[in-house]
């Protein structure tokens, strides 16, 4: 790292104990976890019983991206339906490509649930009248679907 004049900070740089957990440990949890590029790394038990480290979005990066979409929806509702549509696909595909490994399916589903939700709250706050409704609203998903989650990258 000297030959690129690069250093550690001392602050966020720490060595944990993250190994694989005894096979024979009932129940409970591994080892700590550690957040690394966006992702939270930690242990979990499979089907069949055995320990596999698996991966999901950090859960500050999951509350970041929801506040962000959520201003862009309050900011933008004026915007006609189709262009709120493009825009907030683009946002949900981009952050689907980045965190869309396997394993992190709950994670990514919980996104686009919560921008489906923020969506229809602004939209619904266009008007004092409140026509739309989750019905209506649901037809207009029909028309403008929202991408679905998706393995981008299997690890």
């Amino acid at each position: 790292m000297e030959r690129f004049g690069l250093r550690l900070h001392p602050q966020k740089t720490r060595l944990i104990a993250f190994e694989r957990p005894e096979a024979g440990q009932r129940g409970g949890k591994g080892p700590g976890t550690f957040d690394f590029l966006g992702f939270t790394m930690y242990w979990r038990r499979t089907r069949r019983g055995r320990w596999e480290m698996w991966c999901k979005t950090r859960s500050k990066g999951l509350r970041r991206f929801n506040r962000t979409v959520s201003e862009w929806c309050r900011r933008h509702r004026h915007l006609p339906v189709q262009a709120q549509h493009a825009a907030l696909t683009r946002r949900l595909v981009g952050h689907l490509n980045y965190f869309g490994v396997n394993g992190n399916a709950r994670s990514l589903a919980r996104v686009r649930t919560a921008t489906i939700r923020v969506w229809f709250k602004w939209l619904r706050r266009r008007s004092q009248r409140k026509r739309l409704t989750w019905e209506r609203f649901g037809r207009l998903l029909e028309r403008f679907p929202l991408p679905w989650p998706r393995v981008a990258v299997p690890i």
